[in-house]
């Protein structure tokens, strides 16, 4: 199978290096503008890479597409026109949504949407405890922004910008498991502002409540202020409470036999990459890697697309991210 990996930034790396692991047979070949990104993938990786993506001479299968999320709508549309099928990181903006669910249905290929913690083990272990009854929940996630990625200027990265902010990515990232989860959305109430001095144009924190149609009631603090990387989530009923701090080895769960909080243990092995916080675990990512090559194979249905994705996005705008 012929791949290519469009944008070799952080992403673009890490899918590159997960799927030679795990397809050491594909063929790869990479896209990027920037001559010192594509140098640096040839060296990691001995695959070849072109500077644009009409320079690509072979028969491709799949793209992923590992850019900045505004730019991600022309490139997918390109793409699709060729009949490639598409792995999509986080869009974060609607942009082209539904000329492109179209446009790959016309061109019978998979248009297939990053949502990576719905491929967390402790994710769905806390979905299935939840099941259909009503639960409380208070999750805070937060990092400085600067410390996003600490080799480059803030202000030249999408999360700096208003229209794909950090603030908006980490909502992108949650709410898809959280109203999975918990059910749809009711009613919204939102506090956010600015709190700190960074050089940005958008609320660098939010306080959210929600209300879900089965009367499950959450607080979802989203920001990036806290100088201390937290991802810290309690969920609570009469009689149970679990809790997870984003590493597996944090989920814990009530005993109502012992009356003591105990660890959950889900994993035999859990895989970090060098460089990345102890809440990225590479797991999910080859999870979802390995779904997106089942919906092409076995026309497989995935657990999330571009149509739900869609929902969530009008839902982070009722938000004001």
């Amino acid at each position: 199978m012929n791949i290519v990996v469009i944008g070799l930034g952080s992403m673009g790396k890490r899918r590159i290096r997960l799927m030679k692991e795990m397809y050491p047979h594909f063929h790869i070949v990479g896209v990027d503008g920037r001559k010192d990104r594509c140098d640096e993938v040839q060296k990691m990786f001995s695959i070849k890479c072109f500077n644009s993506l009409s320079e690509v001479d072979l028969l491709i299968d799949a793209a992923f597409i590992c850019t900045s999320p505004n730019s991600h709508n022309e490139l997918i549309q390109r793409c699709l026109s060729r009949g490639w099928n598409i792995f999509s990181e986080l869009n974060l903006v609607s942009d082209g949504y539904d000329d492109n669910i179209r446009l790959a249905k016309e061109k019978g290929v998979v248009l297939f949407l990053s949502s990576t913690f719905l491929y967390r083990e402790e994710i769905n272990y806390i979905r299935n405890r939840i099941g259909n009854a009503s639960w409380n929940y208070i999750y805070h996630i937060g990092q400085y922004l600067p410390d996003w990625h600490p080799w480059e200027n803030y202000k030249e990265t999408f999360f700096g910008n208003k229209e794909t902010n950090g603030c908006r990515e980490i909502m992108a990232i949650e709410l898809p498991w959280l109203i999975e989860t918990f059910g749809e959305v009711n009613e919204i109430n939102v506090i956010g502002n600015k709190i700190t001095e960074l050089n940005i144009d958008f609320n660098d924190n939010f306080f959210v409540q929600l209300i879900h149609a089965n009367g499950s009631k959450g607080c979802l603090i989203a920001d990036v202020v806290s100088p201390v990387a937290v991802r810290k989530l309690e969920v609570y009923k009469e009689g149970k409470y679990l809790s997870w701090n984003g590493t597996p080895e944090s989920l814990m769960e009530f005993n109502t036999n012992n009356k003591k909080l105990e660890q959950v243990r889900l994993f035999e092995k859990t895989e970090h990459a060098d460089g990345y916080s102890s809440f990225v675990v590479e797991n999910a990512y080859k999870n979802e890697i390995k779904a997106f090559f089942a919906t092409m194979t076995n026309n497989e249905t995935p657990i999330y697309g571009f149509e739900q994705d869609k929902k969530i996005l009008q839902l982070i705008n009722r938000i004001g991210a």
